[in-house]
């Protein structure tokens, strides 16, 4: 049965990826975390595991045709991508399950009261 719900959250977090730009985070960990009862920290190595070379590249190539993407923004974010998950998972690992998944829940509702209330 796990290995159909990862598929499940794989393909969702697909379709998500290509409308909105997210997934790992928002859709993978805490699929993870609340379905499969993986840890926080052993989510988020999963989620990055599996994104580290598809992340993307065809939803990518679907707004490249259309000419909406920015490659010298993406190549600027790449790199903080690279630098910045070195540092976020020396953070994450150094804490507790529970204060990682609060703090991930935290940072949730943040950015949904942004979307929410922003014009």
């Amino acid at each position: 049965m796990s290995l159909v719900w990862i598929s499940l959250i794989g393909l969702f977090a697909g379709v998500l990826s290509g409308m909105f730009g997210i997934g790992g985070g928002v859709v993978i960990v805490p699929a993870l975390v609340l379905l499969l009862h993986l840890s926080p920290q052993k989510a988020t190595g999963t989620s990055l595991g599996a994104l580290l070379l598809p992340v993307g590249l065809l939803g990518a190539l679907q707004y490249w045709k259309r000419g909406d993407v920015d490659i010298r923004f993406s190549l600027i974010l790449a790199a903080g991508l690279f630098l910045g998950a070195r540092f976020g998972a020396s953070v994450g690992l150094s804490l507790a399950p529970a204060t990682l998944r609060r703090a991930f829940a935290v940072f949730l509702v943040l950015v949904a009261g942004q979307m929410w209330f922003r014009k």
